[in-house]
């Protein structure tokens, strides 16, 4: 296979799973998801997101690009008019959806490399899985900043 096939390849491998991915997140039942139980909840170590400022999240988060800006029908993650407690506990499923399948597709570098095993396929699924790790990082950070939205608007 020509470095060009691989590229190729590799290429339609990831959009592929950028459609799927897309496609089963949106149709995942939000009452699956529990930001307050394990694996979502905040840990210790997370400092309630305030761990992640330590890797100047708030320098780069918003630079990464956002699918709910380019898709239809997608539940927006601005946070201006989701304010209110209903869109607050969506908008906090949203990040538990987005955090699964961005480990999901990280996984899925192991397929990729199976798709093409050669040395390049190795380089771009290694790459492919850490690409995803700062998708996770942010739902991760956001998270608890959102939670403490809901409960203060509980307590209103």
């Amino acid at each position: 296979m020509s470095l060009l096939q691989q590229i190729f390849s590799v290429i339609k491998y990831i959009i592929l799973l950028g459609i799927l991915s897309h496609l089963a997140g949106e149709a995942l039942p939000r009452r699956w998801f529990h930001w307050d139980r394990f694996p979502y909840r905040a840990y210790l170590w997370e400092q309630d997101g305030r761990f992640y400022e330590k890797l100047h999240i708030r320098k780069w988060k918003d630079r990464l690009p956002d699918k709910s800006k380019y898709t239809r029908n997608t539940f927006t993650k601005e946070m201006n008019g989701h304010e209110d407690q209903g869109n607050l506990v969506r908008f906090l499923q949203e990040t538990c959806v987005a955090e699964l399948v961005h480990w999901v597709l990280a996984a899925l570098c192991i397929p990729l490399y199976w798709y093409v095993p050669t040395p390049f396929g190795a380089v771009a699924a290694t790459l492919y899985a850490l690409s995803n790790i700062p998708f996770i990082i942010i739902q991760r950070y956001n998270r608890p900043r959102l939670y403490r939205v809901y409960i203060k608007k509980q307590v209103h």
